[in-house]
């Protein structure tokens, strides 16, 4: 059984003529006369008595409204998908770890709603494990995370490189590290930190770094939000490790202070301690022309809006 059977047999149906239907149809009499006895054949009962006008049996009457749910589905789902191809996609949701979302993307977001008013922009802060596992359950469209190769596989998956930051140190104003124009990791790891909670793309960046230089993350407590992060190194005792664009406002605070690592030649491992930002969708959803669009304005707005400290 085959559509283009369902649909001679309702436009027969709705015309009362083989003529008639194949007309609507766009195709010869003939064509719709095969279509509608492969349909028969298939049903093992007839539609239609053949006589003056086509009209339908006690069969054809059964399956009659059946067959317009169908086509009526039918017509639904191909406009569905005309409409999604042509722009008119009723939502974009978008999962952006935090740091992101609150410094470079509000401009990016604000054009997008410019340029498509009809698309109801929809935005999660999310870590960056937590981003992609939702993106490759189909609930967001795309994501801007910490790069992980681990996680960002699969051949149906388009990664774009935003940029690379350094990792720096968040401090109170009056805490002792705040006398170092750059911190030494060795004064670093006397102190306790607040790190992000497991399952974070920088917890585990920061852990592998402690490692890597045979050293124990000293972690006292794990928060999830820029804001708990300076709520609890303001106090003075605890301090931070955070990316760069995560410090924006800490920078502009009078009882925090950010302070770069220093570099240490003495260290075995002295590759420095930065993060890579990506976004990530898929290739079909990269054909939408909305998802299109918000991937060039972060391709053509985060990296310009940059700004070294």
């Amino acid at each position: 059984m085959r559509l283009e059977q369902l649909q001679a047999f309702l436009a027969i149906a709705q015309t009362g003529s083989f003529q008639q239907a194949a007309k609507q149809c766009g195709v010869t009499q003939s064509t719709i006369s095969r279509q509608i006895q492969g349909l028969e054949a298939n049903l093992g009962v007839e539609l239609f008595h053949r006589s003056t006008h086509a009209k339908l049996t006690l069969s054809g009457e059964r399956l009659l409204p059946r067959v317009q749910k169908i086509c009526q589905e039918w017509e639904s789902a191909t406009q569905e998908l005309t409409d999604l191809m042509g722009g008119k996609q009723p939502e974009l949701c978008i999962a952006v770890i935090h740091s992101v979302c609150a410094s470079y993307l509000p401009p990016v977001l604000q054009k997008f709603c410019h340029d498509y008013p009809e698309v109801q922009l929809r935005v999660t802060s999310l870590g960056s494990d937590r981003s992609l596992k939702v993106l490759k359950d189909g609930l967001v469209d795309l994501a801007i995370v910490m790069h992980n190769r681990f996680l960002i596989t699969g051949k149906e998956m388009v990664v774009e490189v935003l940029y690379d930051e350094p990792i720096e140190v968040l401090v109170a104003a009056n805490h002792p590290l705040s006398e170092y124009k750059s911190i030494p990791w060795l004064e670093l790891i006397r102190y306790r930190q607040v790190v992000f909670k497991e399952g974070y793309g920088m917890q585990r960046l920061i852990q592998d770094k402690f490692e890597s230089r045979s050293t124990k993350l000293s972690a006292a407590l794990e928060v999830n939000t820029l804001e708990a992060f300076r709520g609890v190194v303001r106090q003075g005792e605890l301090i931070a490790l955070l990316p760069q664009s995560a410090l924006i406002e800490s920078r502009n605070d009078p009882t925090l202070a950010v302070r770069p690592l220093a570099e240490n030649n003495n260290l075995a491992d002295n590759s420095g301690l930065t993060r890579r930002v990506v976004m990530v969708t898929t290739h079909d959803r990269l054909q939408i022309p909305p998802i299109q669009h918000f991937w060039q304005l972060v391709k053509n707005n985060i990296p310009a809006m940059r700004t070294d400290h």
